[in-house]
Parts: structure tokens; C-alpha cells; sequence
């Protein structure tokens, strides 16, 4: 499958954190399809990045929409969003990737991780990144146009449905119902109606 265009991410963020439930991340041998993710906006989201952080602004105004945009979460824990840019409004936003299905690559991914529970490899945005290899390198990098690190859409579309909850670990913005998940899946980091 080919990477998502461009295009996909020229959009409001929430209906790009929706649509790629079941889409794939890739980075290089490593594929997993995407389970779970979060919204963030930069008018009326003071969670987002881009409401607080000028350097995050100045990120979304030289990178076009399906860049990646990695940053050290806590100083532990790389974390992978893609900028979006919706051109109704003008205004930015990010898709957090909080968990993935592993599907190609999965031996990799135990070694990295240290585990070999499917179910926890890629449960939380933390683990994917380091099951994948995703580092502060990728940063600033397109998601649209290298195979070998992408976004694509799956041969094989999410089973189940896909739902909405509040987001996690955030102080700011924490009610609002922009985290998807699919349904019932049990590689999720958090389920539905669990969220603190």
C-alpha cells in the first residue's frame, strides 16, 4: 500500500485521529496497525503543544501537513504525532499515536521492548515508539513520502468499531472526547471508560 497523500492530514485533526484507526505505522521492518489515538488542536486546546509551545507554532508553520512530529515526553519516552493542517480554518493540530497491533517485524519489536506479551508491545505511546525504533531522528521527517517510514492505509480495515473517550495524561483539556480507540481491542493503552 502506498503512504497516505498529504492531502489525508489537510484536515481537522479529529477526523484524522478517527480515519487512521486501523491505518498502519511503518518504520522501516517494523508495521503495526493503529489502534488508538488522540486529538489535539491548536485553538482551544491548551493540552496541544501548539497552544503553549512557540517552538511547536513554528513547527507547524514551516512543515506541511503529514510531518512527523516526535518530541521526548518527560525526558523518558519518545512520543510520534503527524501535523495536521486544516485548510477550512487555517489552524494546526497534532494525532497522537498511543498504541499500535503489531503485524511485521514483531520479533524486532519483542527485542526492543523485552517483551514478549503481544498484547503490551505497543500499548501505550512510549512502547510503540521504542518497539518501532522511533526516535528524536524521525523528527521533522514526512510521513508521506518514504515507504520505509509512513502512514498507509491497511489491507486489513479495523474489525471492530471505533469509539471515543477523554484523552490521558494531561492536566489541561482532559475531558474532552478526543481519544479513539478501536472497540474492545485488547492492545489498547487504556479501555474505554477508564481514563482518569
Amino acid at each position: 500500500m502506498r503512504p497516505f497523500s498529504p492531502d489525508f492530514f489537510a484536515r481537522d485533526p479529529l477526523d484524522c485521529a478517527r480515519d487512521l484507526i486501523g491505518a498502519e505505522l511503518v518504520n522501516e521492518d517494523c508495521t503495526g496497525r493503529i489502534l488508538e489515538t488522540e486529538a489535539y488542536q491548536e485553538v482551544g486546546d491548551p493540552a496541544c503543544h501548539l497552544f503553549t509551545r512557540p517552538s511547536a507554532r513554528d513547527f507547524a508553520r514551516r512543515n506541511p501537513p503529514g510531518t512527523a512530529y516526535v518530541y521526548l515526553n518527560y525526558g523518558v519516552h519518545w512520543l510520534v504525532n503527524v501535523l495536521c493542517l486544516d485548510e477550512r480554518t487555517g489552524h494546526a493540530g497534532f494525532v497522537l499515536f498511543r498504541a499500535l497491533d503489531p503485524t511485521e517485524g514483531v520479533a524486532q519489536m519483542r527485542e526492543r521492548r523485552g517483551t514478549d506479551d503481544l498484547r503490551r508491545l505497543c500499548s501505550g505511546p512510549g512502547k510503540l515508539t521504542a518497539a518501532l525504533g522511533i526516535k528524536g531522528s524521525h523528527h521533522q521527517r514526512s510521513l508521506t513520502d518514504d515507504p520505509e517510514f509512513c502512514l498507509r492505509p491497511s489491507n486489513k480495515p479495523t474489525e471492530t468499531g471505533i469509539i471515543a473517550d477523554r484523552r490521558i495524561g494531561i492536566s489541561a483539556g482532559k475531558d474532552l472526547p478526543w481519544r479513539f480507540l478501536a472497540k474492545d481491542h485488547p492492545g489498547v493503552s487504556v479501555p474505554a471508560g477508564k481514563a482518569r
